[in-house]
């Protein structure tokens, strides 16, 4: 457990240091707050019942496809890997510290906004605070887990921004932190209920933490844990 606790320290101060998770996880999400927070509450008063749960939907987005799959990528399709080897150790030690990292500085970035949010813009907290927090933390983990998807399965860089781009937008587009998905033609908002965006952003909302919200995200959990199981017991071998 200590030698755990140890990597997981050493990882979140590496990432603090990564440019990648720095601009992905902190800077661009943040910043993006701040200038939109205000349009969206001008131009559309409603949003500030919502506005904390759009925040999220893009923040948690932005670092599970577009922050995670980088760091993955270049430890686990590199010589990296062999050095885990060489040294004794399992292939999974170095996902796992990535994936606690990146979802630590994720909560610590949505706690920023949850923060703020109300002081900055008005915004409406969430009525039943714990069932928020609960429903967060399985958003971000079942995206971080499609984030390690994309970091293992994908060799090569430029594909991989391609395809983080490919979940990342649809992800924000089609989620309904926008514009209501009952505008979007039913091709359109079938094709959003695919990405945990939209099952995260309806999760978060009051009283959205129920059955009929949860059973989607358990799924895209259960088998993005088997992938990521068989994928490394299969670079193990």
């Amino acid at each position: 457990m200590s030698g755990f606790l140890y990597s997981l320290r050493l990882q979140l101060k590496l990432d603090i240091r990564s440019r990648s998770l720095l601009v992905t996880c902190y800077i661009v999400p943040l910043i993006f707050f701040l200038l939109m927070g205000r349009i969206f509450t001008s131009v559309m008063p409603e949003m500030k019942g919502t506005l904390i749960q759009s925040m999220i939907v893009l923040t948690v987005s932005m670092g599970a496809f577009i922050g995670l799959p980088p760091s993955l990528m270049e430890t686990y399709a590199t010589d990296v890997k062999k050095v885990y080897k060489a040294n004794g150790v399992p292939l999974y030690s170095g996902l796992i510290t990535m994936f606690f990292s990146a979802f630590i500085h994720l909560y610590i970035t949505c706690a920023i906004i949850l923060l703020l949010s109300p002081v900055l813009f008005d915004a409406v907290l969430p009525a039943h605070v714990p069932p928020f927090l609960l429903a967060l933390a399985i958003f971000i983990t079942v995206s971080l887990c499609l984030g390690c998807i994309l970091g293992l399965a994908v060799k090569n860089q430029a594909k991989l921004t391609m395809l983080a781009q490919l979940l990342f937008l649809p992800s924000i587009m089609l989620s309904g932190i926008m514009f209501p998905v009952n505008l979007l033609p039913d091709f359109l908002e079938a094709i959003g209920r695919l990405f945990p965006a939209f099952w995260g952003y309806r999760l978060m909302l009051d009283q959205g933490l129920y059955p009929g919200n949860l059973w989607y995200p358990l799924l895209l959990f259960g088998g993005a844990a088997l992938y990521l199981y068989i994928r490394l017991h299969k670079m193990n071998g």
